[in-house]
């Protein structure tokens, strides 16, 4: 009997996501480390190191904007993550939804209050 599962015709199984998730993470990660870079900028270079200044950092629109998009990359990268282990390491399908619904509705609401606490300014 020959052995079929090499090649083209292999069995593939999986839910395949590797390649995008990869990404994903290489993704968010460069855009936070670019946030990182610009909120460091702009702390060594402020002559301001009062609430005032840095008040007045937060409430220019594009910080504002840069800011949210950082979070929502560490949301989204969190997410990947967090889905990951659930799917690797919780067996039971029943306690692995209920778990990732939890970590979904725990991000969803981590980036509402982010809106609130960066429009607030």
């Amino acid at each position: 009997m020959a052995n079929n599962n090499i090649g083209q015709h292999r069995l593939v199984v999986g839910a395949h996501y590797g390649l995008r998730d990869w990404l994903a993470q290489r993704i968010t990660a460069i855009v936070m480390a670019l946030y990182t870079i610009i909120l460091l900028v702009c702390f060594l270079t402020a002559h301001d190191f009062s609430y005032e200044g840095w008040a007045g950092l937060f409430a220019q629109q594009w910080f504002k904007i840069c800011t949210f998009v950082t979070l929502v990359a560490l949301f989204y990268h969190t997410w990947v993550g967090m889905r990951d282990i659930w799917m690797d390491y919780v067996k039971s399908v029943g306690l692995r939804l209920a778990l990732q619904v939890a970590t979904i509705l725990w991000l969803i609401g981590c980036a509402g209050w982010a809106v609130q606490i960066i429009w607030r300014v």
